[in-house]
């Protein structure tokens, strides 16, 4: 690596479409400043797509991985499902990258934090599955984020992005010794969740209603946790989320004075 004052995170990019005619890669602000201002590193943004984006390249320039939150599902092929249109859109060409890329960042070392599709595209690289709407399952709350009345999205954010629910950790575990605490209050943003755990992955944090919401990988030489919140809303005035993201900055810099 070269020398450089900060470690650097690569942040995955999402396709779009602008103006029915653009198609672009974007990545929400918020995910930029919570790894500069509170992780400390520089954020480089970096295509979802493996056409473009060479994984020993990529992992050769940055010290570590945030895989976002997206719009789009994980493409239930990856875990024998078939297709339906209600659950669209999907980013197939982010999925590919995204599960090369889990896998490759946990065998090199390399810390990984994913939010939301990344901590769903976590547990479908370790061959787990995915439910495209986690309030149809028996008991379960709706995730979703809230809406007005006519169906139209909430225009405040700071309603949108509340703590809506409990996160019961496991005692004892990663989540619990970061945060110092067994039960804590998370936003809820997503309709799609983890419904099997993947071979390699370790349920940290489960929701009141049974819906899994913190994980980690077994046996990762580094940082390789996952939330199904938006952590990167608010880590600069939300201790919970602060202390995640001063943890894989911990981990950046560790990655980093690694021969």
């Amino acid at each position: 690596m070269p020398s450089m004052t900060k470690p650097v995170v690569g942040v995955i990019g999402n396709a779009q479409v602008i103006n029915d005619r653009h198609n672009v890669q974007l990545v929400g602000q918020r995910n930029l400043q919570a790894i500069a201002e509170v992780a400390g590193a520089l954020p480089l943004m970096f295509a979802g797509t493996p056409d473009i984006t060479d994984i020993d390249a990529l992992l050769g320039a940055v010290d570590g991985i945030l895989l976002t939150g997206a719009r789009a599902n994980v493409h239930p092929a990856h875990f024998g499902v078939e297709p339906d249109p209600r659950h669209e859109p999907y980013d197939q060409a982010r999925d590919a990258m995204a599960l090369a890329l889990i896998e490759a960042c946990v065998a090199r070392g390399i810390p990984l934090f994913g939010i939301c599709r990344g901590f769903q595209e976590m547990n479908v690289a370790f061959g787990g599955s995915l439910h495209p709407e986690i309030r149809e399952l028996p008991g379960r709350m709706n995730h979703r984020m809230p809406r007005l009345e006519n169906g139209e999205i909430h225009p405040d954010p700071e309603v949108v992005f509340a703590d809506r629910h409990e996160v019961r950790l496991v005692a004892g575990g990663l989540f619990a010794g970061l945060l110092g605490c067994e039960t804590i209050r998370v936003n809820s943003l997503h309709g799609q969740g983890i419904l099997e755990p993947g071979e390699r992955v370790v349920v940290e944090g489960v929701a009141e209603d049974g819906t899994i919401e913190a994980i980690r990988v077994a046996e990762a030489p580094s940082f390789a946790v996952g939330v199904q919140w938006h952590a990167e809303y608010d880590p600069q005035r939300n201790p919970i989320n602060r202390a995640l993201f001063k943890a894989f900055g911990a981990a950046l810099l560790d990655h980093r004075r690694t021969p």
